[in-house]
């Protein structure tokens, strides 16, 4: 008899046969009946139980972008979302809207990642290319390198082509090694996706297309434009051959073909569980543009402060963002009897709790939108983008945000309104209007191109610190204060320091890791992609 053997390749990985148990997906709980040795899955148990594949596969979708709320709050919500200004802390004693990179935290966010997500997607490739499936395998290859390229760009260099080794200790694999492993396994996914579009994949478990190929196909080329444009500053030959041969193979032009890992009544768009715990308001960086361009989205992207226009810009907007990095002090105070809760904007009535109205959205992993603005950036070189301008691609991108969230606005892309003041007597976080500015200098089209896209992002925080890292925009508000020595106020965080965790566990690997960080294991240093001068 045939069997395929689950490798158990490090310690986080003894958590994978429970989580698989014991974490329902909505999709099948055929799991009762696993082998007496949780290590072994015979040919025929995968003969009979066909969903339990899907099953994994659909628990690491929603493991690798942290769905479940513990794991979102503590990997994106009180730091990427923090850093790129979509939201200010309210809470007195969360150090992290300060740049400090709560140690406790850090442990989480790696562990999540390598005791649940990095285990199941190594499972489902490992079976599928032992099974001599394919197209599942090629679909588990993308899942692969969209889950990882997160962690390389959160932290540099992580245990990745090393990981499964059967040792306690993984090395780390370096930034550009990396990025070049994700374009080769993108190669031989597409490959294989070209000749099979047509085919099923995963359908009962598939939490993003429904097991639909064709659609991979399109996020697998749209993936390799978002790869291609991150690198652009540090290999641009590369990145101009990766971005153009994405467009050409097919990418995401649709909302219909739009990447939303989908939620259910098990398992929730993570924001409708934390927003009920009042730690976090909209960012002053937020309202300064959304006010300014009279955004249309605004009223799905944030709630009315509950105390309405109490903030002193006496705009007679109930949209109110709050400056990142308050300290404790002044988060304590109340303004007018209200708390700094009451009087700043929660998160759009969608994200609320479902028992305060909210309707638990699915998950944003890549959309019609990026795809566009990704587009326009390439345009904006001068590289093959399909045909389209930069300037068609730029309003392309905004129109397909408007129609994502079901709101319109006429000539939005054509207005020449800029961002306002947060409050009175502060300055507008910048003075680029929404119209694009054929004669502008390049620079400037490309702030324009990355703000609108920072719009469109929301609340995808984890991708939107990327690409303010990448390209220093959209400009922001310095910090009301900044607690860490190597990252000032009005300084951007670059990096996740490694966890303390990995200095224990790991540590030769770690050391060996930092070793090739130009400026050590600091929150200051620069990631291999992040070439681009600060202005």
């Amino acid at each position: 008899m045939r069997k395929y053997k689950i490798k158990m390749n490090s310690i986080h990985q003894l958590m994978m046969i429970v989580s698989l148990m014991v974490l329902g997906m909505g999709c099948t709980n055929n799991f009762e009946e696993v082998n007496t040795n949780p290590r072994v899955l015979t040919e025929d148990f995968l003969r009979a139980n066909p969903s339990s594949l899907e099953l994994a596969f659909g628990q690491a979708q929603y493991f690798s972008i942290n769905g479940l709320h513990w794991r979102f709050q503590i990997a994106q919500n009180l730091f990427s979302d923090l850093w790129c200004q979509y939201y200010a802390t309210t809470a007195v004693n969360f150090d992290s809207d300060r740049y400090t990179q709560v140690g406790r935290w850090t442990d989480l966010a790696w562990g999540s990642f390598y005791g649940s997500a990095a285990p199941q997607i190594k499972l489902v490739e490992d079976l599928t290319a032992e099974a001599g499936e394919d197209v599942l395998n090629a679909v588990a290859k993308i899942w692969r390198v969209y889950a990882y390229h997160r962690m390389i760009d959160y932290w540099g260099p992580v245990p990745y082509t090393g990981f499964g080794n059967l040792n306690l200790e993984v090395a780390y694999t370096t930034e550009e090694d990396a990025y070049t492993d994700f374009f080769e396994t993108l190669d031989e996914a597409v490959e294989v996706l070209e000749t099979n579009s047509e085919a099923k994949v995963f359908p009962g478990g598939d939490r993003i297309y429904s097991g639909d190929a064709g659609k991979w196909l399109k996020f697998a080329n749209s993936l390799r434009l978002r790869l291609a444009m991150r690198i652009r500053f540090a290999e641009e030959s590369l990145a101009k051959t990766e971005a153009e041969k994405a467009v050409a193979d097919g990418v995401i032009e649709s909302n219909e073909d739009n990447a939303f890992v989908t939620t259910d009544a098990n398992n929730l768009n993570p924001l409708a569980t934390i927003t009920n715990w009042g730690e976090f308001r909209m960012s002053a960086t937020m309202e300064s543009i959304l006010k300014g361009y009279d955004d249309p989205r605004t009223p799905v992207f944030f709630s009315p402060a509950k105390a309405g226009d109490s903030d002193a810009d006496a705009d007679d907007s109930p949209y109110e963002g709050l400056l990142n990095g308050q300290i404790k002090e002044d988060l304590e105070k109340k303004v007018m009897d209200k708390s700094q809760n009451d009087i700043h904007s929660d998160v759009g009535p969608a994200f609320l709790p479902l028992n305060k109205g909210g309707t638990n959205p699915p998950i944003g992993v890549l959309r019609a939108s990026e795809v566009a603005f990704l587009r326009a950036e390439g345009a904006l070189k001068g590289w093959n983008m399909g045909g389209s301008s930069a300037k068609e691609l730029y309003e392309k991108g905004i129109a397909l945000s408007l129609e994502e969230w079901d709101v319109s606005k006429a000539d939005y892309a054509g207005s020449a309104a800029v961002p306002a003041p947060y409050e009175t007597g502060a300055a507008a976080v910048t003075d680029i209007p929404v119209a694009y500015e054929e004669t502008g200098t390049e620079e400037r089209r490309l702030e324009q191109i990355i703000t609108q896209k920072w719009l469109a992002l929301y609340p995808n925080g984890w991708e939107a610190w990327a690409e303010l890292r990448r390209t220093g925009y959209p400009k922001q508000y310095a910090r009301s204060f900044s607690a860490n020595p190597d990252v000032a106020k009005d300084k951007i965080m670059r990096r996740m320091v490694y966890p303390a965790s990995e200095r224990t566990t790991n540590a030769d690997a770690v050391n060996d890791a930092i070793v090739t960080l130009s400026g050590g294991d600091k929150n200051s240093t620069k990631l291999w992609w992040d070439k681009k001068p600060e202005p």
